[in-house]
């Protein structure tokens, strides 16, 4: 079938974006280029590839598939280019997930590593919940994402590894709730006001399957997207706040309460696609980790 490259390069960045204006404005083409491309394409292979609507994109089943041949192709095909024009300097895309809290805390420090080490790749941060994450890799619409586990949405078909264990932990501003001083039991946790993230997050599907091991319905007084706005309110005094405990500093004003029951622990995971090949660049970061 006699189809142009660039019909599948344009489809490339209409799927990975899922914007027909984003993919225009990132290949430097009119918005209605991209979208007689599309057609075009979809007319020749004699399959619908995108579904349309005037709030969002989604690819099609057959477009799913097409991505996960046309992304590696793609790959290989700039890398060669770089080889044959003799420039050994790392280049292409590097498109990473992760949470707020996760790129604020563990992962800022790894990308300004790699940007420093390949300053000629672009790295894209789409920023999500851990859960959301799972679902922008499940589309293809990340490379990597690093994000918590347990997590619902990380199928067997993802390799992960393990990058940190850490704790969660509750803590408080002890001029206000004097919790500190002895063990305290989730019981009596239940008696306080409980600052946690949103229902649609790892951590509180994680706290709540915690709380029901030990016959207990947690019912928190706040419930937000952000664990730094929890620890905010946490040292205004309304609420004890729980938090993973790699965010918490020296010297700060809130103190971790010693539970009676602690905490089953969780980790920090970098996972990836396994049936969608990385780029070189995703390769590389994946590297950074091999010591840990």
């Amino acid at each position: 079938m006699d189809i142009n490259l660039e019909l599948y390069k344009v489809f490339y960045y209409v799927a990975t974006t899922l914007s027909f204006s984003e993919a225009s404005r990132q290949l430097f083409i009119s918005q209605s280029a991209v979208s007689q491309s599309i057609k075009t394409l979809e007319k020749k292979l004699n399959h619908p590839l995108f579904i349309r609507s005037t709030k969002k994109v989604l690819l099609t089943p057959e477009g799913e598939l097409l991505l996960q041949h046309v992304k590696p192709a793609l790959q290989l095909l700039d890398e060669g280019e770089s080889l044959l024009s003799g420039d050994n300097l790392l280049k292409g895309q590097l498109r990473i997930a992760a949470s707020d809290t996760i790129c604020r805390y563990f992962l800022i420090d790894y990308l300004q590593k790699f940007h420093q080490t390949y300053p000629d790749v672009r790295i894209k941060v789409t920023n999500s919940t851990s859960i959301g994450c799972a679902e922008l890799l499940e589309k293809g619409q990340a490379d990597l994402i690093v994000c918590n586990c347990p997590n619902s949405r990380l199928g067997s078909h993802f390799q992960t590894r393990v990058l940190k264990e850490f704790h969660d932990v509750f803590v408080a501003n002890t001029d206000y709730f004097p919790v500190h001083t002895v063990q305290t039991e989730l019981q009596e946790l239940l008696n306080y006001p409980i600052l946690m993230l949103s229902p649609k997050s790892t951590t509180s599907e994680y706290l709540r399957e915690a709380f029901t091991a030990h016959n207990l319905k947690l019912l928190p007084e706040v419930e937000l997207n952000s664990n730094d706005l929890l620890l905010d309110l946490a040292r205004i005094g309304l609420g004890i706040a729980c938090v993973p405990d790699y965010m918490l500093k020296e010297n700060d004003q809130l103190t971790p309460l010693m539970l009676k029951e602690p905490l089953p622990g969780r980790q920090l995971i970098l996972a990836q696609h396994d049936s969608l090949t990385v780029s070189q660049a995703a390769e590389r970061f994946i590297e950074m980790f091999t010591s840990i």
